[in-house]
């Protein structure tokens, strides 16, 4: 088969993927996934430990073995993975840093909003920078904890869909403009950082120390 997924990092005990956007998690129909596209190209077993939404590109850590599937899983549950998002959108934001906290609340078709009660919340930190010669705002996300979603929902809830995110009323563009860029823990074995810029879309210039995000958003 042609390879279409390229090795970000590799370890032991998982692979770090960059994931196209288009790309589903797991199969649908006639649709392979990406956790069945990656074993068979890379001729293994894997097991997905987070998820990243069909529309989302950037990096995917996989499993190699379920007891380091189990491992990595509860550090993500945990929160002890550190996650950080590009977007991009037009329009003025109702903020340009800060939190967004709120309950998500379900809707029809599948999409959620924000609410403003606070029984369990979806949580994210965010700074953004507004690209005059592009004339879209680049937002670098920090998500503190993990609902369905909650980052779309979030740029929603300041006015400000996504780019391309038809769902939540993002502006028409050639694709969704929300890319996992980077991910940060400590095991066993020391710490790991993994990045990788989006490689599809037309993104405003990112400032060139958002390359280390936890810098600019630290725990």
């Amino acid at each position: 088969m042609t390879s279409i997924l390229s090795v970000i990092a590799r370890h032991p005990d998982w692979l770090a993927i960059y994931k196209p956007e288009g790309l589903g998690m797991h199969s649908e129909g006639d649709e392979q996934g990406i956790v069945v596209i990656a074993a068979e190209q890379f001729g293994c077993r894997l097991w997905p430990v987070h998820r990243l939404d069909k529309v989302t590109s950037g990096v995917l850590l996989l499993a190699t073995s379920a007891e380091a599937a189990a491992r990595l899983s509860a550090l993500f549950a945990e929160h002890q993975i550190q996650k950080y998002y590009l977007a991009s959108a037009a329009g003025k934001p109702a903020k340009k840093q800060g939190w967004i906290k709120g309950d998500m609340l379900k809707t029809r078709n599948g999409s959620w909003k924000l609410a403003r009660s606070q029984n369990n919340p979806a949580i994210t930190r965010f700074i953004s920078h507004f690209d005059a010669q592009h004339g879209d705002r680049l937002y670098l996300l920090k998500p503190l904890t993990g609902k369905t979603h909650q980052l779309r929902v979030a740029l929603k809830s300041l006015g400000c869909a996504i780019r391309g995110d038809q769902r939540y009323g993002g502006d028409d563009a050639d694709r969704t403009y929300l890319h996992a860029m980077t991910l940060r823990w400590s095991d066993d074995d020391g710490a790991h950082i993994i990045s990788a810029l989006p490689r599809s879309g037309h993104w405003p210039e990112m400032p060139a120390d958002w390359t280390d995000p936890d810098q600019i958003i630290p725990d």
